[in-house]
């Protein structure tokens, strides 16, 4: 059955085979530890705002560390036409027992303190194991908008209180991009409609195809439309981009297959998770698990600007360009397992949105290009243009129905 939106926390990591394990840090059952990008710049980040560390668009990802209760501050140069969304990956031990108040806060501020929106918070799920969690915050211009003049502006990263969880200090990955205002960007739904959560058709069938998911963002494995298989050590998360074109829906199944023996019943056992191109959140939704097969689905709105007012999915599907299913298996089923794995098949569907009212059909819209990266019907014709931060594409706006879409979608997972 197909599900809505769980608004809970996300983020991710873990990558098995060989070469992913020279590199990576040994968890529990040899789960290995996301991978940060290649060629990283290690920064410090301020106590207070003075002296806070530069963080250059598009061009470098840093990292730094957070104690529990510690805050960062970090610098960012905005001007007065991009849009801007700075991120934070957290990344604690896979397996790892964290506070139950243990995780992230992500906000940006002025250089007088001034707010600029809402700040975000990600927990570290720690019921569902210590998985790292991501997201960004962003400046839109539009007018009457806060902060909308150009100049300095801090980005701040808090992490949680331990609560007698893991006290050590967590890697985190950051993250500054910015592109040209888009067209209905600063706008929200302005129609009635219903977008529906349910899938033009069943989900691809069949065994799958192998393939191996990567230790986080940097590292996804790509997936198209269809059935793939992989195996998940307790403790573990792995990384699967799929591109998402402006207008369209995705669907996803993680089928979690029969372990070698049962096993203590483990409530929030499995999870999905789902981010943006720029590591936005979008939703997550977790399942028991006891060694039995059992299915994690999950679907989104439809990607367009102009969709940040209908719920946190809605917020998060406001590109076109790649998008990251996470999939993670809690440590504490490793008591199901004999040989350490657990079989999941992953089947995955890109359609474009329909009404809930109406026939299965693309919305159709305008052109696509942009600094960062454009998806223009690249599912069907193959090709990505990659163009610098690795997925914001421009899209256009899909104004029709995304709260309304929201809320059904949320009553029928209620």
């Amino acid at each position: 059955m197909r599900g809505g939106l769980v608004g809970v926390a996300t983020a991710f990591c873990v990558f098995v085979g060989g070469a992913g394990r020279a590199g990576g840090v040994e968890g529990a059952d040899d789960a290995v530890a996301y991978r940060m990008a290649p060629g990283a710049i290690a920064v410090r980040g301020s106590a207070g705002g003075a002296d806070a560390p530069l963080l250059k668009a598009d061009a470098s990802t840093y990292t730094d560390s957070l104690k529990p209760g510690e805050r960062k501050y970090y610098s960012v140069e905005l001007d007065a036409q991009s849009s801007a969304y700075v991120s934070a990956v957290a990344v604690p031990t896979p397996g790892a027992a964290m506070g139950l108040r243990d995780g992230i806060d992500v906000s940006l501020q002025a250089a007088d303190g001034t707010s600029c929106g809402a700040g975000r918070h990600r927990s570290f799920l720690s019921a569902g194991g210590a998985y790292p969690v991501a997201d960004y915050v962003e400046r839109i211009v539009k007018p009457g908008g806060a902060c909308g003049a150009a100049g300095v502006y801090r980005f701040v990263v808090e992490r949680g209180d331990a609560g007698g969880g893991d006290g050590s200090a967590v890697p985190v990955e950051l993250k500054f991009t910015a592109e040209p205002a888009q067209k209905g960007e600063a706008d929200g739904p302005t129609a009635p409609g219903t977008w529906s959560s349910q899938a033009p058709s069943k989900v691809p069938q069949g065994e799958g195809e192998p393939i191996t998911g990567g230790t986080g963002f940097n590292d996804a494995a790509e997936l198209r439309a269809g059935a793939w298989k992989d195996e998940l050590r307790p403790g573990e998360t792995r990384f699967y981009r799929v591109s998402v074109d402006s207008g369209e829906q995705l669907f996803a199944d993680a089928e979690f297959g029969l372990a070698q023996s049962s096993g203590p019943f483990v409530v929030s056992g499995v999870r999905v998770g789902l981010s943006n191109a720029a590591r936005g959140y979008v939703m997550n939704k977790t399942g028991p698990y006891q060694g039995k097969p059992t299915t994690v689905s999950l679907a989104t709105p439809p990607a367009a600007y102009g969709s940040g007012n209908g719920g946190e999915a809605a917020r998060g599907m406001r590109f076109a360009g790649w998008y990251y299913l996470q999939v993670s298996l809690n440590p504490k089923v490793r008591q199901a397992t004999h040989d350490g794995r657990v079989p999941v098949t992953l089947r995955v569907d890109v359609a474009g949105a329909r009404r809930a009212d109406q026939g299965f059909g693309k919305m159709q819209g305008g052109g696509v290009g942009g600094e960062l990266v454009a998806a223009a019907g690249t599912r069907r014709n193959e090709r990505m243009r990659v163009i610098g931060y690795a997925g914001i594409g421009t899209g256009t706006a899909l104004l029709v129905g995304l709260g309304a879409w929201t809320l059904i979608a949320r009553r029928r997972d209620g």
